[in-house]
């Protein structure tokens, strides 16, 4: 099958199961974002630490999975700080545990990286449930809302960068971490991403005041390049392309929320932050 098709129905499926989840309720949005959650680390340790350590990068992965599940049941109750106090407390005992399985003192730079898998991955995707919910229960419009503005990021950036970023200004942002990406290309995402922004305001899907959508997008469009950026250049580090095959023509998970790691975390504080959700 031609590559250009194998990527198009990929990213279809992608869309259209994400798209599908986020709506269809809460029952959907947790073993997707799990599933999404577990091989997303699994990359990172893959590519990180090849077959070593296996026992110690389980104990991770299970920990954000229960992470993850700790926050999902108790978002919404009466304390609204009981998910962050569940989160800290099995997140201090990791690094306990962690600590009583070094066997030998040389291999822990390779532990630092299993708690870095750990609060890279897994501590953003652990949170994610506060972003779907609502004081009535669940909704996942913010959440797709976020990723709208994500996926008009990259195709923004691809199609300008595509246009103008090879002859009419090819200045690269980053060419010894990501030899593609141009500034015609940052800025050109930037204005999809306000558009993108700007329709979502007008279609009911977000409601905040125009000025911190406006701004929300900026920032989400900034630290996702930033996400995108860190993973490149960790990749770069150990040699590899893709950090999985998970998603023929796309590569793997990390591939596809590299950005969102990043973004959609500074979208909902700087929500806090403004008191809007």
């Amino acid at each position: 099958m031609n590559s250009t098709v194998t990527r198009s129905i990929s990213g279809l499926v992608f869309l259209v199961v994400m798209i599908g989840s986020l709506l269809g309720g809460k029952f959907f949005f947790l073993p997707l974002f799990l599933f999404i959650q577990a091989q997303m680390m699994k990359e990172y340790y893959q590519i990180t630490l090849g077959n070593k350590h296996v026992a110690v990068r389980n104990a991770a992965i299970a920990v954000a999975i229960l992470s993850f599940g700790l926050v999902f049941v108790t978002t919404g109750t009466v304390d609204p700080a009981l998910p962050v106090k569940y989160l800290g407390i099995t997140l201090l005992l990791f690094v306990g545990l962690l600590m009583y399985m070094v066997v030998n003192h040389q291999d822990f730079k390779e532990y630092a990286y299993v708690l870095a898998g750990l609060l890279y991955i897994g501590l953003p995707v652990a949170l994610s449930p506060f972003v779907v919910s609502t004081g009535s229960g669940y909704s996942g419009l913010l959440m797709l809302a976020f990723f709208i503005i994500i996926w008009s990021s990259d195709v923004g950036a691809y199609c300008f960068g595509m246009l103008f970023g090879q002859k009419l200004w090819p200045a690269k942002m980053c060419p010894e971490i990501s030899p593609k990406k141009s500034w015609a290309g940052f800025f050109g995402g930037w204005l999809t991403v306000l558009l993108a922004a700007y329709i979502l305001l007008k279609t009911g899907m977000i409601a905040f005041p125009v000025v911190h959508v406006l701004v929300m997008a900026s920032l989400m469009h900034i630290t996702g390049v930033f996400g995108d950026l860190y993973e490149s250049l960790w990749k770069r580090q150990f040699g590899v392309k893709d950090s999985g095959n998970i998603m023929p023509g796309h590569g793997g998970l990390l591939d596809r929320f590299d950005s969102a790691l990043f973004a959609i975390p500074t979208a909902y504080v700087y929500l806090v932050l403004f008191e809007l959700v």
